[in-house]
């Protein structure tokens, strides 16, 4: 009954992959592959970057520097739904407000703005800002909130806001994720047709190079846009996806446990079971690159905009499992992680009954493969401070 509703819903999907801009989100809600619920790998590993973003907050030109502003604006892009970006919401307010009692200022008012994509969940996000907003103004007696907030959909490769309005911009995991899956890959045509795979990594030169020409266009495109809407003295903190220098765009290193690997090969297990054919598979690609230091470094310094105060790449944390000596453990939690980075792009493409088969079988190949995730399942990444030239 199961195969036979998915193969129903799988001839009444298009095999062409859908827009990017119209179907990429984390999964939303609070279930048990929801984003609330699996993004504390994410925390973990943003916590080792802390110090670096206080770093771009001290870049700031702020209180000290001639008459201290009386409001400070901050934009989180592409902050999902979860806690993580309002913690590090609260982590800016809270150092600049310590900036400005520094000098003997009273704090600004802030005004901080949260973007992604019109499919994000943002009204999981404003339920967690209310309960957050509630549970300061308690502590504050009644004063005024932290920070007034506002959420602004629309993609970051694109203008979100007006000239010169904005004093601070932070982008954490998700500059690896393009605008769009690059067009030859997903052309038969090209010799960077991307046919047996749905990731970059392991493809053919062509399709590495296609990947990494679309990052760079992308990137090139998201610093135009920050450095017209930065005021004068702004500056940016970026985190995303990274891999080492010495590898070429088709090896993407630990990142390949996210989205190829065993994500690569449950696909191939529908296809051999006879749910579905080879064309879907060969139609759907992850529109994810992780870039080098270098790669990275070479769009900056083209564009000419922004001076760098860092580039670094960071290892990040293991996925956090509650019992790691547990297979079923592990590959229940790989399973729901990847289902909320992936399930929305992967049930645009085959439907959610098929979607559902897929992310069960990928979590028997994680359960199999328990103890390697566990020791190598952590991803580098890039993180870049940036100041206004």
């Amino acid at each position: 009954m199961v195969v036979a509703g998915a193969a129903t819903e799988l001839a009444n999907a298009a095999v062409q992959q859908p827009a990017t801009k119209n179907v990429l989100c984390m999964e939303g809600g609070q279930g048990d592959a929801s984003y609330v619920n699996n993004s504390q790998a994410q925390l973990r590993t943003f916590q080792k970057m802390v110090h670096v973003l206080k770093e771009t907050l001290d870049k700031l030109q702020h209180a000290g520097h001639g008459r201290p502003k009386k409001r400070l604006t901050a934009a989180d892009l592409g902050c999902s739904c979860g806690q993580n970006t309002l913690l590090v919401a609260d982590l800016i307010v809270q150092h600049m407000a310590d900036l400005y009692a520094a000098g003997s200022h009273p704090p600004p008012e802030f005004c901080f703005f949260f973007n992604d994509l019109p499919s994000n969940d943002f009204n999981t996000l404003f339920h967690l800002l209310l309960d957050s907003a509630a549970a300061a103004a308690t502590t504050r007696n009644g004063s005024r909130p932290r920070y007034f907030a506002a959420g602004v959909p629309g993609s970051f490769y694109n203008r979100l806001f007006p000239e010169s309005s904005v004093n601070v911009f932070t982008s954490t995991f998700s500059l690896h994720w393009l605008s769009q899956v690059p067009t030859e890959v997903a052309d038969e045509r090209s010799i960077a047709y991307n046919k047996g795979k749905v990731f970059v990594h392991g493809a053919s030169e062509a399709t590495g190079a296609a990947y990494k020409r679309q990052f760079q266009s992308d990137l090139s495109r998201f610093l135009r846009c920050r450095a017209a809407e930065l005021k004068r003295g702004g500056a940016m903190f970026l985190v995303c996806l990274g891999r080492p220098s010495s590898t070429p765009p088709t090896d993407q290193g630990t990142v390949r446990f996210l989205f190829g690997a065993m994500f690569q090969d449950s696909w191939g297990d529908l296809v051999g079971e006879g749910l579905m054919d080879g064309e879907n598979m060969d139609s759907f690609n992850v529109p994810v690159f992780a870039p080098s230091l270098e790669e990275f470094r070479e769009v900056v310094d083209a564009d000419g905009s922004f001076r760098i105060n860092r580039l670094e790449l960071v290892l990040g944390s293991p996925p956090a499992v509650d019992r790691p000596d547990d297979a079923g453990a592990v590959g229940r939690t790989v399973a729901n992680n990847e289902r909320s980075l992936l399930g929305a792009l992967v049930e645009a493409h085959i439907g959610k009954a098929l979607g559902g088969q897929l992310f069960g079988r990928l979590r028997r190949r994680a359960e199999e493969r328990a103890q390697e995730l566990m020791e190598e399942m952590r991803f580098p990444h890039v993180v870049c401070s940036l100041s206004l030239a």
